[in-house]
């Protein structure tokens, strides 16, 4: 360049030659590499290509998505956009670069003839004619309708060079006199601006897409999202979010109200392009599926990082140019170069602003992608891992007591998640990730910033600037400790929190039944410890937080004090200029080195969570038999295996393998032990007994189905039969491919398409002993996602004898079944699942016992309709069923099973033949009308059954109505957050905890007012010397606090100035009696060190200030919020979907934890500063109100925009996520049920549409969040160049110059970040809006009411009342005030030692009779006496712990079996085997050698033994030799998963029958307490009932709420058209039970 421009540089573009060069050059070079990158890659080169450009693809494009998405059309179908490129555009864009063409050319032949001596001059023109003729060429040879990126790139820098040439002949013109051009040159520059003004403004206005056919342009910015389909200059401005900004500007948001997201974002594409990807770890997955994004964020960052330190660079300039030395011609053009300055310090803000918003784009795109590619990884995981819901924590009962360690192993991840760590881990980890990656620009900027800093130190105070540094060294290793220990907490605080989601979990599952019990205090008591680890955990963390933050507050200052010491040490004289450079400097090294540790942190905080998922990722998964979604689709020339059955099968239970030396031996010795049916908890119990670890000392034989060898018989009836816990689910399991194989083969094939003859589908539906229902409609669950076919739909409810239960029902089959199936019987909800399984068109029925919740005459109505009826005929259906007699006609196989084997099976002819059918029939008919009995007792569910839409007359059908909902929408608080949130959060923190606050703000302020004002003492103490305007004035760092809400856990500092201001020392106003700075430079170091090390002090005592309010806060707004839970009426329990309370305990608690306190302080850290920089500017400024008035205003309405609408879209958010972690929740429960229905890929979709609805909710509210920061950046550096052209017009002293700018500038990010901040708080608000919510439930009665405390003994069967132990007159019951009354008028008397039976059809009113005196619900009218005393009038707690009751679905709490009978160790171990011996989970010698090897009253697990073992296999009561010994032992320490699991239902019900008699009530209330049980067991418990309760017993029958027969069973049977007689005759056993009657009867008269 110097050779071509007559010895000028190449930088010196104040030469025109110059100037004109880089024109020329720069285009040219520009279009010699397009037409460079246009060439086809040579074949050698292709693989090197390819691979250097796989980091630089769009992972997932938006015709892509679309193809993916829309899967009916194929991907070149969606490629046909609806239009094309308009002809005009590319007319004007070739004509107008061919005009330029030809006329560079013209002017070039003209200089070539004329100008021969300029060679140069003349080259310039044809080099730039070469790049239009690219430009001319391009739109025809490569016609695009969207923006033409090379094109654009190309008039961008045409534009800036001519405009850089123009400009720079009108400034040599005013600076120095040089004539202008000649008017022609003049005109064809101006026509030359206008042609690349018009070109950009065409290619600006150009879509970044083109809608494909399918896309509905009408609803493009309504429900279908802009920002695909923007153009350039809409993207560019962020002008596509405006319309949803003046949308929520005056009106509330709603779903319907916000645009779907872009297909490139949304869960379905992402993943099915994410699951293809193939790498060795997760993290290289994530960084393959995002390297395009992260790469930019990354570039894009540093070139904000430039521009924001060109701004500074301008405005120092700016002063420079301000000062008046000089003569008029240099002063001239001083203030000439001063304006240029100006405008170029604008051009730079706005070009930081855009590269902000375009880099935190790409962030927040990639944050965006991360999110839902892991949601849905861990769903699609949970789809198809093997079930270890029934596996017990080996180590909880070791480390109950123990302390935790600091092992850095100790808390790593472990296999086998349960259901509250696989929650945490979507909505913890997954987000801890995603925050992680929109962040991480933090990282790339800060080292680039301390290598500028360094720069400019070093050519200040040379080798002095590099001992500040030697601080830091010293300071690492301190850094480092911290830092590790940070890892290490954070590890714990996750563990505690699973753990306390674990048991919050377990909790609210079972919330009904620790009522019945009256154990809400023990249990509010066991998550509060829970709770109170957390707790521990998080004090840990907040005083490493307070550790870091000391450390890097104070480094800044230790630093720049230990640099000016050396530097005057060294005999360098420290002159103001030197001193405030430096000063400003180290300020602005202030920010990155805050940022470098705290993102340490964040990033090894990460690391765990990514360590988390993916060991959870790494977890086995079932077969490809068994998940339809790991087989895929089936060609039609694949052999499908036909037959259902098992060869030579050895299973046992799922369990984590553990990865130790003696593995190989684990595998050939114990394996999971469940001595039972398996399970019942629903096919979600993949029943597991403890982890069997290998190596581990139970010698105990685990439970194994062994040598299975059975093939079912097509299209027939198989019965399953064999006693209690002899592994008859187990076997149904095996069959579904749910139990670990150890040997043989698993004869089944799931293929949905293939449909045989008779419209049947290969595949299998699955009733469970425990009905998995979910929270939808009657209807909907009986569908299950089948299309309605009403015939048969009307076939099936018939056949299941649900027409009854839905006539009654007031909404019928649209009723909807709560989380659980709450709102039905669980009769109901057998029958439901029942016809869930019939209506599936499939070939193979797998029914688990559903006849066991049935009444007798309603399971004679199904075998009788059902089973022998067309719809099951040509189908397989394999039924366990201890009801052998019943049905025995139509059954064409059977197998009995004992102990894990098959002890018989075979064709029931074959069996007759050989004399065997006799005895098993005998076997499980012997007591058959003793289950009966126990059924009739109550046909109802597990507990306060929701029966106000099941009772009451039945509505006539007629005019159709909307069904009432069971469970209502969430509710939604609009406006802004209520003065009553933020009085909760401030009382609860405590008032003293802000006042202290404000006054540590205050203070703040006045240390930095101080800390300017010494610096202004400082420079008039030097007197003259120096330039005092030399100042680098606004060294602004890029991570002073921008873009982002603070990280976790790492509080703001209180003085949060995003710019370092340090006004002129111009001002005289202070007395000049100071020592020469020259003569006692450590005089004022020492003072202003000090002044500095005050502002760390005080921002550090803020911080504990805040931090011990914080903790405070949780402590009891968690509390309130746990207690308010529990204590909720039952009602609201059941119309509450679980996924919505474990959302406040999880995402809300966290946020009030974590980041609330943090956000409330920025807000007025902000505020304060706004506060100061207001009266700043008015002070020096006075006439920056008239413009600040201006942009005021504009900022207030850009302000109230994004507040309405951000407010808003973060509660929209908080909404749509409960139904993520409820649909999880439920789908954890029912896997083997969805499984088994190949229904996998319709959750997987169900729950990407959920994702994506919470996804696009926080992602444009982002979006929203950029388009403010870029119209607030741009105002503000509107700000800034009107107060420099201010100064620049003389309106303003040139002293105060800078202190004018440098405020405008405070003032322009103050009110950024005090809107900023106070939508972040608003937002963390809105999580202590929904705990408010939580805190003023409706509550139950008082649990102990003083005052009215019943006797001890009360109630007593040997007390005056005994005669009437039970009285209940006139008692009408009403579920809500506006539903009908359930009870009539229900009016009777029992007396002491009564056995009763309550009969009656489902829905009559029996649970709620039963219910009524547990005081679930209070009468309206009429009261219930026990022993003389109204239960109403006394505490629940009294009441329901002298009451026991036994449901039909007993609960299990995690723990040992001692834990679940006596929870508040009141009785004796002795005590305890006595009553398992009792209920036959015990025999004698198992009893006397436990008794034996025990300490006579050692309370439960007083010394954390572990025993494992399993429940004893019951014997069988048969006459035939078949009785053996159970082959484990059960001990009181015998661990129980949560919702123990891992026993069978039987098993549990035993339990829960052993639970009872340990309370030794004098009223029991049994739920159908038996019915899982085979009758011979059943025989036993019914002896021992009767040994109890020995006197004689009267049956009460209810219809239709009211009482109507009352009677001993020998009278009522004997009554001529009662309805108990007609039960009975309908129940097909009418012989035996009138036998039984009467025996009894006679019995009675004896005594």
């Amino acid at each position: 360049m110097m050779a071509l421009c007559e010895h000028s540089s190449l930088s010196d573009l104040s030469n025109s030659c110059v100037r004109a060069s880089w024109a020329a050059i720069i285009p040219a070079a520009l279009a010699l590499l397009f037409c460079f990158l246009a060439i086809p890659v040579p074949g050698q080169l292709e693989t090197i290509f390819h691979l250097v450009k796989q980091p630089f693809r769009n992972f997932l494009t938006l015709r892509e998505a679309e193809a993916l998405d829309f899967t009916g059309a194929s991907a070149s179908e969606q490629d046909v956009p609806k239009t094309k490129m308009p002809v005009w555009r590319n007319l004007l864009l070739s004509g107008l670069s061919l005009a330029e063409t030809l006329g560079w050319l013209g002017l070039g032949s003209y200089c070539l003839v004329v100008q021969l001596d300029d060679s140069w001059s003349n080259i310039r023109m044809f080099l730039i004619a070469f790049s239009w003729m690219y430009a001319a060429l391009r739109p025809m040879l490569r016609s695009t309708a969207t923006p033409p990126y090379d094109l654009f790139a190309l008039y961008v820098f045409h534009l800036a060079l001519s405009a850089l040439n123009f400009g720079g002949a009108l400034y040599d013109h005013t600076a120095y006199g040089e004539p202008l051009p000649s008017t022609w040159i003049f005109a064809a520059n101006i026509l030359h601006l206008l042609v690349l003004c018009t070109l950009v403004i065409l290619v600006l206005r150009m879509p970044l897409a083109v809608p494909s056919s399918h896309i509905d342009t009408s609803e493009i910015g309504k429900s279908i999202s802009p920002e695909d389909y923007t153009t350039l200059w809409g993207w560019i401005t962020f002008l596509w979010v405006k319309p949803l900004i003046n949308r929520g500007t005056t009106q509330t948001l709603n779903e319907s109200d916000v645009w779907s997201l872009s297909p490139t974002m949304q869960a379905r594409p992402l993943y099915m392009k994410f699951s293809t990807l193939k790498r060795k770890t997760l993290l290289r997955r994530l960084w393959a599926a995002n390297s395009l994004d992260l790469l930019l964020d990354f570039g894009l960052t540093y070139v904000s990082v430039v521009f924001n330190y060109l701004g500074p660079f301008f405005l120092k300039q700016i002063l420079d140019s301000l000062d008046p030395e000089g003569d008029d011609a240099g002063s001239r053009a001083k203030m000439s170069k001063a304006y240029v300055y100006a405008f170029l310090a604008f051009l730079c803000t706005l070009c930081k602003a855009e590269a902000d918003v375009q880099h935190l784009w790409y962030g927040r795109r990639a944050a965006t992608r991360i999110r839902a590619e892991l949601m849905t990884s861990i769903y699609d995981k949970a789809l198809k891992r093997k079930d270890f819901s029934g596996i017990v924590d080996k180590d909880a009962e070791k480390n109950r007591k123990a302390k935790p360690s600091m092992d850095s192993k100790a808390d790593d991840p472990k296999a086998g998640a349960d259901v509250g760590k696989i929650v945490n881990l979507m909505a913890g980890d997954a987000n801890r990730c995603s925050n992680m990656v929109s962040g991480a620009y933090f990282l790339y900027g800060a080292p680039f910033e301390l290598l500028i800093a360094s720069i400019f130190l070093y050519q200040l105070l040379g080798l002095s600037a590099f001992a500040g540094f030697f601080v830091l060294i010293v300071i690492w290793p301190l850094n480092n400790f911290v830092a590790k220990r940070a890892v290490r907490i954070h590890k714990g605080l996750s563990t505690a929190r699973d753990k306390r989601m674990g048991v919050l979990n377990e909790l609210i599952s079972a919330v009904k039944f620790i009522k019945f019990f009256a154990w809400e205090d023990r249990w509010i008591q066991r998550v509060m410890d829970a709770r109170e680890v957390e707790m521990q955990w998080m004090v840990k963390s907040r005083v490493n937080s307070v550790c870091f933050s000391l450390i890097w507050s104070t480094a800044p200052i230790l630093v720049s004090c230990t640099a000016f010491f050396v530097y005057v040490m060294r005999g360098n004289q420290l002159t103001v200029g030197t001193a405030f450079t430096a000063i400003a400097l180290f300020g602005m090294m202030r920010a990155p080195l805050n940022v470098i540790p705290a993102w340490i942190v964040q990033i090894l905080q990460t690391g765990v969570a990514i360590n988390r998922i993916s060991t959870y990722l790494g977890e086995e998964e079932v077969d490809e038999q068994v998940s339809t979604l790991k087989k895929g689709a089936v060609s039609p020339t694949d052999q499908i295996i036909s037959g259902l059955g098992l060869e030579h099968g050895t299973f046992k239970w799922n369990e984590v393998e553990e990865k130790n030396q003696e593995q190989e031996a684990g595998k050939k010795s114990a394996t999971q032990s469940n001595a039972g049916n398996g399970h019942g908890e629903d096919d979600a119990s993949t029943a597991v007994d403890s982890m069997s670890v290998a190596g581990s000392e139970v010698t105990d034989r685990r439970f194994e189905l062994t040598d299975i060898t059975v093939t079912f018989p097509e299209g027939e009836l198989s019965v399953i039969t064999g006693p209690t816990a002899s592994g008859k689910t187990a076997l149904l399991m095996a069959l579904l491919g749910e139990m670990t194989r150890l040997e043989g083969r698993l004869i089944m094939s799931k293929d949905p398409s293939k449909v045989d003859q008779f419209g049947l589908q290969h595949s299998i539906s699955y009733a469970a002993q425990s009905p998995w229902l979910r929270h939808q409609s009657i209807k909907d669950n009986i569908l299950f996602g089948y299309p309605l076919d009403e015939e048969r739909y009307q076939a099936v409810v018939e056949c299941c004898a649900l027409q009854p239960d839905l006539d009654m029902l007031e909404d019928g089959d649209t009723t909807e079944i709560g989380a659980r199936g709450v709102s039905l019987s669980g009769g109901q909800k057998a029958r439901v699942a029942l016809a869930r399984a019939i209506y599936a068109p499939t070939k193979y029925i797998l029914l688990d016992d559903p006849l066991s919740a049935v009444d007798s005459h309603t399971a004679r109505f199904l075998f009788d309709k059902l089973f022998r009826g067309s719809l099951v005929q040509h189908r397989t259906v394999i039924l366990v069923t201890h009801h052998v007699e019943l049905v025995l006609p139509g059954t064409y196989y059977l197998v009995r099973m004992l102990d894990g084997r098959i002890d018989t099976q075979g064709t029931v002819k074959d069996l007759r033949a050989r004399g065997v059918l006799d005895d098993i029939a005998h076997d499980e008919a012997v007591e058959v009308h003793k289950e009966e009995q126990a059924i009739e007792v109550a046909e109802t569910s597990a507990g306060a059954v929701d029966e106000a839409d099941a009772e009451g007359d039945a509505k006539p059908v007629g005019k159709a109505k909307k069904p009432r909902k069971l469970i209502e929408e969430e509710r939604r608080e609009t406006g802004s957050v209520k003065w009553a949130i933020y009085k909760t959060y401030l009382k609860a923190s405590s008032y003293l905890t802000w006042v202290i606050l404000t006054i540590l703000i205050v203070l703040s302020q006045l240390l930095g007012v101080t800390e300017k004002l010494w610096i202004k003492v400082w420079g008039q103490a030097y007197g003259d010397s120096g330039n005092t305007n030399s100042t680098m004035h606004v060294m602004n760092s890029f991570l002073s606090p921008e873009h982002e809400i603070p990280l976790d856990h790492t509080y703001s500092p209180l003085h949060m100035s995003a710019s370092q201001l340090y006004p002129s020392p111009t001002a005289r106003a202070m007395a000049s009696n100071w020592p020469r700075a020259q003569d006692h430079p450590f005089f004022y170091i020492g003072i202003y060190a000090a002044i500095s090390l005050g502002a760390p002090f005080v921002s550090i005592t803020g911080v504990i200030t805040q931090y011990t309010g914080a903790l405070r806060a949780s402590r009891i707004l968690f509390r309130r919020l746990l207690v308010g839970v529990v204590r909720a009426t039952m009602r609201w329990h059941d119309v509450t979907p679980q996924g919505r309370m474990l959302n406040r305990f999880s995402k809300d608690v966290e946020t009030v934890d974590s980041s609330l306190a943090g956000t409330l302080q920025a807000v007025n850290s902000s505020l304060a500063n706004f506060a100061a920089s207001v009266v700043t500017v008015i002070f020096f400024f006075p006439l920056f109100v008239f413009p600040a008035t201006f942009i005021g205003f504009i900022y207030r309405h850009l302000a109230i925009g994004y507040l309405n609408t951000g407010r808003d879209l973060r509660r929209m958010e908080s909404n749509t996520r409960s139904p993520i972690f409820a649909n999880f929740g439920e789908l954890l429960e029912g896997i083997v049920t969805v499984r088994a229905f190949s229904a996998e890929q319709r959750f997987l979709d169900n729950h990407n549409a959920k994702v994506d609805l919470t996804t696009k909710m926080w992602y444009t509210f982002w979006m929203t969040n950029r388009w403010l920061l870029l119209h607030f950046d741009a105002l503000g550096a509107l700000g800034v160049l009107t107060t420099t052209l201010f100064a620049l017009l003389g309106y303003v002293d040139a002293g105060l110059a800078g202190v004018c700018i440098t405020s405008a500038m405070a003032f322009t990010s103050s009110v950024y970040w005090a809107c900023r901040f106070w939508t972040a708080l608003e937002l963390d608000l809105n999580s202590v809006e929904r705990v408010v919510e939580y805190l003023d439930l409706p509550q139950e009665p008082p649990a102990i009411i003083e005052s009215n405390r019943p006797p001890a003994y009360w109630p007593s069967s040997s007390s005056s009342n005994k005669d009437a132990l039970i009285s209940v007159e006139n008692l009408v019951l009403k579920y809500a005030p506006e539903l009908p009354p359930v009870l009539h008028g229900v009016s009777f008397q029992l007396k002491a030692r009564e056995r009763v039976g309550l009969l009656g059809r489902t829905g009559s009113g029996k649970s709620t009779l039963a219910m009524s005196i547990l005081r679930f619900v209070d009468p309206t009218s009429g009261r219930i006496l026990i022993d003389g005393i109204d239960i109403s009038t006394i505490g629940l707690h009294d009441l329901r712990s002298r009451i026991t009751f036994i449901p039909q679905d007993a609960t299990l709490f995690s723990g040992t079996l001692r834990d679940n009978l006596d929870p508040f160790g009141d009785h004796e171990d002795s005590e305890c085997l006595d009553v398992l011996y009792r209920v036959h989970l015990l025999n004698e010698s198992q009893l006397a050698s436990q008794r034996t090897s025990r300490e006579p009253s050692r309370p439960a697990s007083i010394h954390g033994v572990e025993r494992e073992g399993t429940i004893a296999s019951t014997s069988s009561a048969s006459p035939t030799n078949t009785e053996t010994e159970s082959r484990t032992v059960i001990t009181l320490e015998t661990q129980v998963s949560a919702g123990g699991t891992n026993f069978s239902q039987g098993q549990r019900q035993l339990i829960a029958m052993a639970r009872a008699l340990l309370r030794r009530s004098a009223i029991i209330v049994l739920d159908e307490a038996t019915s899982s049980i085979d009758f011979a067991t059943d025989a036993k418990i019914q002896a021992t009932i009767r040994e109890e309760f020995n006197d004689s017993m009267l049956l009460t029958v209810l219809d239709k709420g009211e009482l109507v027969e009352f009677d001993t069973p020998w009278n009522l049977i004997q009554k001529e058209d009662g309805i108990f007689r007609n039960m009975c005759l309908k129940s097909g056993t009418f012989a035996e039970l009138q036998s039984a009657a009467r025996s009894k009867m006679e019995e009675t008269k004896t005594v």
